[in-house]
């Protein structure tokens, strides 16, 4: 199967949610894909008029463009569908893929992402946590990771381990929410005491439980405030 990749995006009220970031991560991801060479502000306005024609003027929901081999882009966009304000997960029956081409692109029609998106929604819950080989953690089905350990600090997976380079993340990152990467093996997950999701649609969303079990307090927490607030101020 040929590589593509995409970006999604919030259309809210006539604008894109972070829509800069959203636009440039194609851009970018095409270009490093070999998929062609695209004008974000181009990119912008596509996504823009995406939500329009699929929203209105007042409407909501997630717009998404693909870019393919020979320049191709694709456009769809679908509702937002529910949106709790904690979320629950389980850890994904598979083992993460580790870095591909163009290490950190969004790339469309990877396998074992699709597998764990599906089975969190057979489990009747947001967000499948998965692992690389070493039983290490790499990030969501869906979304990037933040987690405060049980010491207090805050942590992300390391890039190299093959996440995304997702939008939400990079801007928390930019803003100056005091995340250093750092491994979390498996079983150290009972520990900790918040895992916070976070994706340029969805923005911040903790994970109060994993694999039916409370994380931390089983409630949000001071790393969820703190990139909820960045989010906003982006």
């Amino acid at each position: 199967m040929a590589v593509s990749c995409y970006t999604t995006g919030r259309y809210q009220a006539g604008r894109i949610v972070l829509g800069e970031r959203v636009a440039a991560r194609l851009v970018r991801d095409a270009l490093a894909l070999g998929l062609g060479s695209f004008d974000p502000l181009e990119i912008g306005e596509r996504l823009l008029a995406l939500g329009r024609a699929g929203f209105g003027s007042a409407g909501e929901g997630v717009v998404r463009l693909e870019a393919r081999p020979g320049g191709a882009l694709i456009e769809s966009t679908r509702p937002l569908g529910p949106e709790p304000e904690t979320w629950r997960a389980i850890t994904a029956p598979g083992q993460h893929p580790g870095p591909g081409p163009a290490q950190g692109a969004k790339r469309s029609g990877v396998a074992e992402l699709a597998a764990a998106r599906t089975a969190s929604e057979a489990a009747g819950v947001d967000e499948a946590l998965l692992f690389d080989g070493a039983g290490r953690l790499v990030e969501g089905a869906r979304s990037n990771l933040a987690l405060a350990l049980a010491d207090g600090r805050f942590v992300t997976p390391p890039a190299a381990r093959g996440a995304v380079r997702g939008v939400a993340l990079e801007l928390a990152l930019a803003t100056g929410v005091p995340l250093v990467e750092h491994d979390v093996p498996r079983e150290a997950l009972r520990e900790l005491r918040e895992i916070v999701a976070t994706n340029a649609v969805r923005g911040a969303r903790p994970i109060v439980t994993l694999d039916g079990a409370p994380v931390g307090a089983g409630r949000p927490g001071p790393l969820a405030a703190a990139l909820a607030a960045a989010l906003a101020r982006g």
